[in-house]
């Protein structure tokens, strides 16, 4: 494992988990954050402040055996003209900046590992989608296009760059299952739309473990889809959900009332349907912890 990394996006369900598994293995962690320097506890980790609309100076990321770029604008509301600007401006800009800076570092971490998401296959029904499949269409699908070249800057300084396209990450401490939970222990929950709509889905234990599967490994570059290998339907997803905390699933949400509730982000997040494979981390000898739903969940509910 290398030695000294930088993250961004610490504070966030996944930056929360792979911080201390990271540290628990000997690494030690600077962190880039929002605002000016400020006074360090004693044994904190090292803060770098940093802008993400704003250039980064090479010399802030100098020295680092690789740099792990999780920052950016949550997706969930509703999609307004400035909602839209502001996830685009923190992913892609924020990303630019941070690679313009590692490429121009006098001493260049040996790994730089970006995050993306499956948003780039866009909704594309039942076809298997692996990292080698073409972009989709809609706003998610643009903007993981445009977050993702943004890393080049690195990639083209020699620096080793993966872009992890991140499924449905299902945490105990918040994310897409945190709101999920409410309705179905309120036994109100149920189906969206058709509820043949695919879920790829990754545990955040294995989300950590695939992140340091990454950094040890030198040929896994370019994209990677971080999934479980078995994607569930919204129906199968609703039922075992429901069935791990013992509520019926009864209250479907057609989808008409989807798009009226969230409008496009809806359609797209919702609605849209990702059946991915996580072909790369399969092929480079990557043993998933928690390869079904069904254990996933059990471990995350405490069943």
């Amino acid at each position: 494992m290398v030695g000294r990394i930088l993250v961004s996006g610490a504070s966030g369900v996944l930056g929360s988990a792979l911080v201390p598994s990271l540290k628990a293995g000997g690494v030690q962690i600077a962190r880039l954050t929002r605002g000016n320097a400020v006074p360090q506890a004693s044994g904190a980790d090292e803060r770098i402040p940093w802008n993400p609309a704003e250039p980064l100076p090479p010399q802030a990321v100098s020295g680092f055996d690789a740099v792990i770029h999780l920052a950016g604008e949550g997706i969930v509301g509703r999609w307004t003209a400035a909602k839209k600007a502001h996830i685009r401006d923190s992913r892609v800009q924020g990303t630019l900046h941070v690679a313009q800076a590692l490429a121009h570092a006098e001493q260049k971490p040996r790994v730089f590992v970006c995050a993306s998401a499956i948003g780039f296959y866009g909704n594309r029904g039942d076809e298997p989608l692996r990292e080698e499949s073409p972009p989709g269409t809609g706003f998610l699908a643009q903007l993981c296009q445009e977050w993702e070249n943004a890393t080049r800057p690195a990639s083209e300084a020699g620096i080793r760059t993966a872009q992890i396209r991140i499924g449905i990450a299902l945490s105990p401490s918040g994310g897409a299952l945190a709101k999920m939970l409410t309705p179905f222990k309120m036994g109100v929950g149920g189906i969206i739309g058709s509820g043949r709509q695919w879920m790829s889905w990754i545990d955040v234990q294995d989300l950590v473990g695939a992140i340091q599967h990454i950094l040890k490994n030198d040929s896994l570059r370019g994209p990677v889809n971080l999934v479980a290998p078995k994607p569930v339907t919204n129906a199968e997803f609703t039922k075992t959900l429901a069935r791990a905390l013992s509520r019926p699933a009864i209250f479907p949400m057609p989808a008409f009332a989807v798009r009226l509730a969230f409008g496009e982000m809806g359609n797209e997040v919702l609605l849209g349907s990702q059946r991915v494979e996580p072909a790369k981390l399969a092929n480079s000898g990557y043993v998933f912890r928690f390869p079904d739903l069904r254990t996933s969940l059990q471990r995350i509910l405490g069943k």
